[in-house]
């Protein structure tokens, strides 16, 4: 006995000096998060990191919705921030304007145009707001030196916003993109190969079998998405970037040059397309087996039966509802023989049915994972898409705004989802796309497929996260999976200038043989002339 106690000793001590070791030799990772959702799997990586015993600090504003100013996990740098990225932002943007006007059009082109206005008006002014934040870093020379005297070994960042970006710049320090979208749009299309005859525009909800006609509505989407989201950022950002680092530097190259991509999306959840050598699909990362739930919530599922549970969430921006939809979706809920557990915080709702549980918050990996989880109600949320496609649940799609109509289409087109218009929504409505998820057996199968495929990999997705991340760390970038395509113009990036010349030249060729032409028909013709007369 006092030998087995020896021995364990002796291993506790060995893991001790091991975890000591590595803190010491651990480096040291500056992070610009996004607040909100992006937050959330921002979260996991910086656990992961410091589980590996690597010294983060995160730079957070003082309004931080979720980033927390002490944490065990992290230091933290915070900087003064009246506007931006909170729940009243989005409770406001979603609830009281975005919803209203849908309901009052009914998905008329106008009502289209008004909701694109709102959408650019209320980001215009996201993105002014992040631009002043970037200012007040750099011109706050105490902190900037502070910054360099720390000698990070990198910037970890969530291009939605370019404060990490540019602060990455101004620091020289090697940059790692935790990243779907980047304020010029999605990832793919501002670093890879875009050929839009089967890549389909992120928001066109198109797939990559396109008509003629919808290649045509791909080629137009692009363009009027790429213009409108350089109305949105480009005048903000690029003055802060001229006056810092001067007039003739672009600021989209400090986006391109980033060494390494973590994509949270992968072609189990996207179509296939062209991508390139710094890109790493880490898509799924905080996902995780489901843990045992709550006891009380663990007895109501249990109470479900053959029949099942029904989860409902909005995510994290979205908690209530106008009260008459919300009564439509509980009087639905109550028709079901299934028991539900609606993440909700408005009123109860009038027609709340006893099968249905209200809950503030909800484990939602845990209770995907869950053997009697039968159908995911969501607004399609690429982290929520994302655990559904891990754990194997179907859904049925409530989408709202921004790339969430996008994400459910691409489940829908593999079978694996239906959706429904939230403001056209009736119980009669509901109820069917309910049902058809239900005992429809090809959702579940669909779903399931893509959930063996997503697993089926040689590697977690957050270890080979943390992977490039230390890869970084360790030859103080990766440049050598950068192209040059990141430095090119559009005119030498699509070969406009080659071509352009080769062109002059083949027209230049045929000018002059058809002058030399013309001039020996002429010297033959007049001295037959000659001859004849």
């Amino acid at each position: 006995m006092v030998g087995w106690i020896y021995q364990q000793t002796l291993i506790s001590l060995a893991i001790l000096l091991f975890t000591l070791s590595n803190k010491v030799h651990g480096g040291k990772i500056l992070v610009y998060p996004l607040d909100g959702s992006h937050w959330v799997n921002m979260k996991f990586i910086i656990e992961a990191l410091y589980s590996k015993g690597h010294d983060i600090t995160v730079v957070r504003a003082s309004n931080s919705w979720y980033i927390k100013e002490n944490s065990h996990l992290y230091n933290s740098i915070t900087i003064p921030n009246t506007g931006g990225f909170d729940e009243n932002f989005f409770g406001e943007f979603i609830l009281s304007k975005y919803l209203k006007i849908q309901r009052e059009g009914r998905n008329s082109f106008w009502t289209q145009i008004t909701l694109q206005s709102l959408v650019s008006k209320s980001f215009y002014e996201f993105h002014k707001n992040m631009a002043e934040v970037i200012s007040r870093l750099l011109d706050d020379d105490q902190l900037m030196r502070s910054l360099q005297d720390a000698k990070f070994d990198l910037v970890l960042t969530d291009p939605s916003v370019a404060v990490g970006t540019i602060l990455a710049r101004r620091l020289g320090l090697p940059l790692v993109h935790n990243v779907r979208w980047t304020i010029q749009g999605e990832a793919h299309m501002i670093l890879a190969p875009t050929p839009l005859s089967y890549v389909p525009f992120t928001a066109s909800e198109l797939t990559d079998k396109m008509s003629f006609p919808q290649r045509i509505f791909n080629i137009i989407a692009y363009f009027m998405g790429n213009y409108n989201m350089a109305c949105m950022t480009e005048s903000h950002y690029k003055a802060v970037v001229w006056h810092h680092f001067g007039p003739d530097v672009d600021y989209d190259t400090f986006f391109r040059e980033a060494d390494i991509w973590l994509m949270r999306t992968d072609f189990v959840f996207d179509f296939p397309r062209p991508t390139m050598p710094n890109m790493v699909y880490v898509s799924g990362f905080q996902c995780r087996p489901a843990q045992p739930l709550p006891p009380d919530l663990e007895r109501f599922v249990q109470s479900s039966g053959e029949h099942g549970v029904i989860m409902m969430t909005l995510g994290t921006l979205l908690a209530r509802l106008p009260e008459d939809i919300a009564d439509e979706i509980a009087a639905t809920f109550a028709l079901l023989p299934q028991k539900v557990i609606w993440r909700y915080t408005g009123p109860t709702p009038s027609t709340l049915g006893n099968n249905t549980l209200l809950v503030d918050w909800i484990p939602q990996n845990d209770l995907l994972g869950h053997p009697k989880t039968r159908v995911f109600v969501a607004h399609g949320g690429t982290n929520g898409v994302q655990e559904a496609i891990y754990h194997g649940v179907p859904l049925v799609g409530l989408p709202l705004v921004l790339d969430q109509p996008d994400n459910l289409s691409k489940l829908k087109a593999r079978g694996a989802a239906t959706v429904v218009n939230i403001v056209t929504m009736d119980r009669g409505v509901f109820r069917e796309a309910l049902e058809a998820v239900l005992y429809e057996p090809s959702y579940t199968e669909n779903i399931q497929r893509l959930s063996a495929l997503h697993r089926d990999q040689p590697m977690k997705p957050l270890d080979k996260a943390v992977f490039w991340i230390e890869f970084v760390m360790r030859h103080k970038g990766a440049r050598h999976l950068r192209t040059e395509s990141y430095k090119m113009s559009w005119v030498v990036y699509h070969s406009v200038d080659v071509i352009g010349t080769l062109l002059a030249c083949v027209l230049l060729v045929a000018l002059v043989s058809l002058c030399v032409m013309r001039w020996v028909c002429h010297k033959v013709f007049c001295k037959r002339k000659v001859k004849t007369e």
